[in-house]
């Protein structure tokens, strides 16, 4: 995995990506997003799990970014309509990936799906489905 090349500057603009710890890498499925080990992130300090709040942000921001990289690096943001959440398992305090898919993309509207993991992909510990506004 490298650094994401078109949309690394973009995220370093984002204040919320720098103070969770969110980076853009790439893979050779295309973009994929890390949130890092962070203890500030620490929701249940019991289980030692990642807040429910953090990974909201998390799948919201991996969510924009996987559609600016179809859109292309240079589009404007795009505004967010909703976001659906589906918590399924703890996040731990472990580095937290996430990728999406564009499911749909009009003039207007476009549907992204995310899902993050921690040690493997199949086992993911939320889902997110996403509207967002595009100009």
């Amino acid at each position: 995995m490298k650094p994401h090349k078109r949309l690394c500057a973009r995220n370093d603009e984002v204040p919320y990506a720098q103070m969770v710890g969110i980076e853009l890498l790439e893979d050779d499925q295309g973009l994929l997003c890390l949130l890092k080990e962070n203890y500030d992130n620490i929701g249940n300090e019991i289980i030692g799990a990642i807040h429910g709040g953090v990974i909201g942000g998390f799948l919201e921001h991996a969510a924009s970014f996987h559609l600016l990289d179809e859109l292309g690096a240079e589009a404007s943001p795009p505004k967010i309509v909703n976001l659906s959440i589906d918590y399924l398992r703890p996040a731990l305090h472990k580095p937290t990936y996430a990728r999406g898919i564009v499911v749909k993309q009009g003039k207007r509207i476009a549907n992204v799906r995310v899902h993050a993991w921690q040690e493997d992909e199949n086992r993911p510990v939320a889902c997110a489905h996403a509207h967002f506004l595009i100009a």
